[in-house]
């Protein structure tokens, strides 16, 4: 896996995922919430399958 998510993004994910999560479990929204887990852990992993057939990528130019 090539790291295809850059700084501001992982923690735009992050931050949205987070907040799709605990929204959920507050009961604030339905169980759709739970969908957070997949911002999260392409933030985590810094690797976003859907950027692939793209081309994709958020990182910084070395």
């Amino acid at each position: 896996m090539k790291i295809n998510v850059g700084s501001t993004d992982r923690i735009i994910r992050i931050v949205v995922g987070v907040a799709l999560i605990a929204a959920a479990v507050t009961g604030y929204i339905g169980m759709w919430g739970y969908i957070g887990i997949v911002p999260v852990l392409t933030g985590t992993f810094r690797f976003c399958p859907a950027y692939l057939p793209f081309g994709l990528s958020t990182c910084s130019k070395d």
